[in-house]
């Protein structure tokens, strides 16, 4: 939809005519927009197979195919739908691929779809220097079982004006919403369970600023560009630097400031120096506010507030009262007792003090050892391959793998592909964080970190692969 509003927008002049087609939207009115005619079609590789399918799209004029975020769609098991789209489309005609890496299965399909293509190279780094000068990085280090209550007070001091959450699964970003609503906030939930019509009314509610917050997990708040975002929460630690980059990228929108703040356990503390190298800035680690840092900044708040009414005038209605007061007790009693009713004084009395969460210092030889990691992780240029790579160690991370039984295999039809698209569709979980993927004829292994196995057993029970409902557990053959 933000693709298809930019064309409308720059080809006006043109005339140019924009359609998106994507999943979750209704079908018949789709189709009647492409018997209207359209220059440009916007799809999703799932909806434009359909209407490949159905004969309501044809392809056999296009000039110009364009696929951006390919490494994206491929990690998330689009593949051999790509592939059939290609195919649909004429022999002659200009391909345009974007891609943040180029793994060998990207260059595949450029080999076979590209005639002899330019290759153009982005400078990452002035890139990301330039994109993250406007924001201020701030880390909390905060144990998992206070993150929740530290983040509400977190947003009490900062006071966002738009923020977006970024959690890893659907059951968080459920509990944070509730949680966040019960704490005053107008907070918005936003996942791949919304229907299509919820996610667009809640995004539509949020670009018009009648809710304050977006609590989204990363699948969902991929690609939003919504210019006014004051500061974006990462209320779990992002798997990898890019992915961390490309989320703080959601503030500091054309020239604004922002704000990016990010809720580390005290085991991931060292990612915070990975994250400083991939944006060039410094992450300011900070302690969370105490409950006398609360009653302090919503005294401040309290007093900015007085100062506004104060110079917007129309005060003589009220005069009258204060007048009469005046008459048994001191004008700055009166004026404080008007703050206290209309500040409230129990404001702080649910509060209860957050421990401060030790940092996990390391042997010198294991930081050096952390630090190689991280570098080979920065110059990985094929997850693919990372992601075969047997031993105990994630793709890239560096952390302890576990594995997971998965109750269907090839009997079921099902492929790696399917497996990494429902962990990463469902979860917040960078698809270079999976490792080794086994199927066999009627199960399959998988593995994934294991400081989120027990989320991915949780999340993928909930749901279907392959449209089927699945056991998944820890594998017991392990030992």
């Amino acid at each position: 939809m933000q693709v298809a509003e930019a064309i409308h927008r720059y080809g006006k002049g043109l005339g140019a005519v924009a359609i998106p087609i994507y999943g979750g939207a209704p079908m018949e009115g789709q189709i009647r927009s492409l018997k209207r005619g359209a220059d440009v079609v916007i799809a999703t590789p799932g909806r434009a197979l359909d209407h490949i399918r159905r004969k309501t799209v044809f392809l056999a004029s296009v000039r110009t195919v364009v696929l951006d975020e390919a490494d994206e769609m491929l990690e998330m098991g689009f593949a051999e739908d790509l592939e059939a789209i290609l195919a649909a489309t004429p022999a002659e005609k200009q391909v345009a691929l974007f891609s943040a890496t180029l793994a060998p299965r990207i260059a595949a399909i450029a080999r076979t779809h590209l005639r002899e293509p330019e290759v153009i190279t982005v400078d990452v780094e002035a890139v990301q220097a330039e994109k993250t000068a406007a924001i201020r990085q701030v880390a909390y280090i905060v144990p998992r079982a206070h993150k929740m209550q530290a983040l509400g007070r977190i947003l009490d001091v900062e006071q966002p004006t738009s923020a977006i959450v970024v959690c890893r699964t659907r059951t968080e970003v459920d509990a944070l919403t509730e949680t966040l609503n019960g704490r005053g906030f107008h907070a918005e939930a936003l996942h791949g369970g919304l229907s299509q019509d919820q996610r667009d009314r809640v995004m539509k509610r949020f670009r018009a600023k009648t809710s304050e917050l977006l609590i989204a997990t990363d699948v969902a708040a991929r690609g939003l560009d919504v210019q006014h975002v004051s500061h974006v929460v990462n209320y779990d630690v992002p798997n990898a630097s890019e992915a961390y980059v490309h989320r703080i990228g959601r503030t500091g929108r054309a020239g604004r400031k922002g704000v990016a703040i990010t809720l580390a356990e005290p085991r991931e503390h060292r990612w915070l120096r990975s994250f400083e190298r991939a944006t060039g800035g410094t992450i300011e680690v900070a302690t969370v506010p105490t409950v006398a840092d609360l009653k302090a900044r919503r005294l401040e708040l309290a007093q900015a507030a007085l100062r506004e009414v104060i110079l917007a005038g129309e005060l003589d209605p009220w005069r009258s009262v204060v007048a009469g007061l005046a008459e048994e007790f001191d004008l700055l009693d009166i004026a404080a007792a008007a703050v206290k009713q209309g500040a409230g004084d129990s404001a702080e009395a649910d509060e209860a003090e957050i421990p401060t969460a030790p940092v996990r210092e390391r042997h010198p030889a294991r930081e050096r050892e952390a630090m190689r990691q991280e570098r080979r992780e920065a110059t990985a240029a094929n997850p693919a391959k990372a992601r075969a790579t047997k031993g105990g160690k994630g793709a890239g991370t560096g952390w302890a793998m576990a594995k997971l039984y998965v109750g269907g295999g090839r009997k079921l039809k099902i492929r790696p592909g399917d497996i990494v698209g429902a962990i990463t569709h469902e979860m917040s979980l960078d698809a270079s964080a999976i490792g080794a993927i086994q199927i066999w004829d009627r199960h399959s292994i998988v593995e994934v970190p294991e400081t989120i196995a027990d989320d991915v057993i949780r999340t993928l029970s909930a749901t279907t692969i392959k449209g089927k409902k699945l056991q998944i557990r820890r594998d017991r053959s392990v030992r």
